[in-house]
């Protein structure tokens, strides 16, 4: 959980570009594919905790070996689920309330059991392992779009 809570610390590190944005590479600015992040690791973490590991069922899918093993995210391929697609105006203090309480749900996941599990809208179920593994991968695809907004500085 590490290395999730130091990606974390980067999704903070680029509050103060919140409002930078180019069309080039995402229609969003940065301070979306910071909320989109933070709301998908909380959303996850809250479903890992609530999971009932005996409704656990595995099947294969070719999506999720591809993306797991490569570690990557091809861009532009599939649309954020609606439930994380970030609404209303994003603030710099409100970001920076979402990283504090993303924190906190990050640290409700040490201890639980290895069995709980998270079922992907495009990957089927992924136990407790993958899922970190998801959120590591799916951040730092977030962070690399972030940082190519950044190069381009397009403000409008």
């Amino acid at each position: 959980m590490s290395n999730l809570n130091k990606l974390i610390d980067q999704l903070e590190q680029n509050i103060p570009f919140c409002e930078t944005r180019n069309k080039e590479v995402s229609q969003s600015d940065v301070a979306w594919h910071i909320e989109h992040s933070l709301l998908t690791i909380s959303g996850i973490t809250d479903a890992l905790v609530k999971s009932d590991p005996r409704e656990y069922k595995w099947s294969f899918n070719f999506i999720r070996m591809v993306v797991m093993t490569t570690k990557k995210i091809p861009r532009g391929r599939a649309k954020a689920p609606k439930v994380v697609q970030p609404k209303g105006e994003l603030t710099p203090a409100g970001l920076q309330k979402h990283i504090s309480e993303t924190r906190n749900k990050i640290k409700a996941l040490q201890g639980l059991s290895t069995d709980k599990y998270f079922e992907h809208p495009f990957f089927g179920n992924l136990k407790l392992g993958q899922t970190l593994s998801f959120l590591e991968i799916h951040t730092k695809h977030h962070l690399g779009i972030i940082e190519d907004i950044k190069r381009g500085k397009d403000k409008g």
